[in-house]
């Protein structure tokens, strides 16, 4: 395992140790508070299938040549990975631990497989990625699409940004109060972050 395998499994595990100590009642809670954020990315990848499908599949899929899956390492929150945790079966679970303890053999997403991504809910980075080919090729004879997409981006931030309470955040509150710390709590741990939320007043200072 590389240096970014080791710091997604070690997330994993946190999330799925974390859930496994809650009760059925919170972990319920928990798939409830994250309702809007699911129906959004239902939304956006309802989107994306309509008007990007066709495109990606062939510049990018069938080509080999895949702009967004190309990096053995992307972005994620710790919040992806328990959202992911939430919507999966344990099964899907143990696939993802088992990708993540062996060696990648290319210059692909550790997470990439065959068929598509082994994620049940896309990192957020994922779901959200569009190329400038694919963005110029739609967006030029569709404003329409165009400002679909721009409302997209704004009604992500609602999820992620910590300028006011925001379910990133408080996931990873929820795991921090359990006892649990990840170097994906970007919310709680990233000084650019915590620097957002002093602004907004949601913190007196730097967490340390």
């Amino acid at each position: 395992m590389n240096d970014y395998q080791k710091e997604q499994l070690d997330a994993l595990m946190k999330v799925r140790q974390g859930l496994n100590r809650m009760s059925k009642a919170d972990r319920s809670a928990l798939v409830a508070r994250a309702k809007d954020y699911i129906a959004f990315r239902k939304s956006v990848d309802d989107f994306l299938h309509h008007h990007f499908g066709k495109i990606c599949i062939e510049t990018c899929y069938q080509s080999h040549i895949s702009a967004c899956c190309s990096k053995d390492g992307i972005i994620t929150f710790f919040a992806d990975t328990v959202i992911n945790a939430l919507f999966s079966a344990p099964s899907q679970l143990d696939d993802l631990e088992a990708m993540l303890r062996k060696v990648n053999q290319g210059h692909r997403c550790v997470y990439l497989r065959p068929d598509g991504c082994a994620w049940a809910v896309r990192p957020v980075v994922c779901a959200m990625f569009l190329c400038d080919r694919a963005m110029s090729q739609v967006f030029k004879e569709n404003c329409d699409a165009k400002r679909r997409w721009e409302s997209f981006r704004r009604e992500e931030m609602r999820f992620k940004w910590p300028d006011r309470p925001v379910l990133f955040d408080q996931l990873e509150t929820v795991f921090l109060a359990m006892g649990y710390r990840s170097t994906l709590m970007h919310l709680n741990f990233s000084p650019g972050l915590l620097s957002v939320k002093k602004k907004a007043g949601l913190i007196s200072g730097p967490r340390r």
